[in-house]
């Protein structure tokens, strides 16, 4: 996703530099307006014939200046690592885990339970469990709770993101798969928290209201200019990609304030230990 992106955006400076119409790029390589406006957004992916016919057409004649795109033509061509997990990984969540695993940022703001990236086996366990009433069978679980273990391998890595994540205190208290289950992914939380590139807080109840009144979301900035920051959003059956600047500002503002308004690190830490002793 993240390649098609930079690639498409490339192709489009090339073609408007050179003054070429996006029907005549169509034209040069089989195909409709249309196709190449959504290669320029990254939406489709690419034949490196298609692009080595492009770059033709806008002069791009030196191989030391193809190559390094029709290059990423290829890469951008290549199945990611949870492709492997395509049998339990609905279509709109790809798309979100290509874009977390390429993000040099992630905030995340959560209702109701610990992020996906914090959770342990166990807890992830019961939440998978628990938000599929009409029943998974074993191996469909254990594929779910895989998936999201290799995903948390992304802040243990060593170009592990920035990540900032606010938790409300209902997911601290709400019980999912026992004591036991709950005491070691609150502990595992305090753990994390200590990583130099994570900073968790928790939203107290008695802060009462908050600028979150929309419910949970994660927002996802890269490292490349030529991407937009991302918000994300997640429905029961399909999620929302907001990337309009003027709405990605929005959450950009709520997070920061919510980080603003709650607990700090430390006493999040504090109140962690003191919901261990209370469940």
């Amino acid at each position: 996703m993240v390649r098609r992106i930079l690639l498409g955006s490339q192709l489009r400076r090339l073609r408007e530099s050179r003054g070429v119409t996006r029907e005549a790029a169509g034209y040069s390589i089989r195909a409709s307006e249309s196709k190449i406006s959504r290669m320029e957004l990254g939406r489709v992916s690419f034949k490196a014939r298609d692009v080595a016919d492009l770059l033709t057409l806008y002069g791009i004649t030196d191989d030391a200046e193809r190559e390094p795109l029709l290059s990423l033509a290829r890469e951008s061509s290549v199945a990611g690592w949870w492709h492997n997990y395509s049998d339990v990984l609905p279509n709109w969540f790809q798309t979100y885990v290509g874009l977390e695993g390429a993000a040099s940022h992630i905030g995340v703001y959560e209702v109701q339970f610990v992020s996906g990236l914090l959770q342990t086996e166990d807890y992830a366990r019961a939440v998978v469990t628990s938000g599929h009433r009409s029943g998974l069978s074993r191996e469909e679980v254990d594929r779910r709770v895989a998936l999201r273990l290799e995903r948390q391998k992304l802040l243990l890595s060593e170009q592990a993101p920035t990540f900032r994540c606010v938790l409300d205190e209902a997911a601290l208290r709400r019980p999912y798969g026992g004591r036991e289950v709950m005491d070691a992914q609150l502990r595992h939380l305090a753990e994390l928290s200590e990583l130099p590139h994570v900073t968790l807080q928790v939203m107290p109840f008695d802060t009462g209201g908050h600028p979150a009144e929309s419910g949970a979301f994660t927002l996802l900035r890269f490292p490349e200019s030529e991407i937009s920051d991302i918000v994300y959003l997640e429905h029961l059956t399909s999620a929302l990609y907001v990337d309009k600047p003027e709405e990605v500002a929005q959450y950009e503002d709520v997070l920061d304030r919510l980080l603003r308004d709650s607990l700090g690190p430390e006493d999040t830490r504090a109140l962690l230990h003191e919901v261990r002793k209370e469940i």
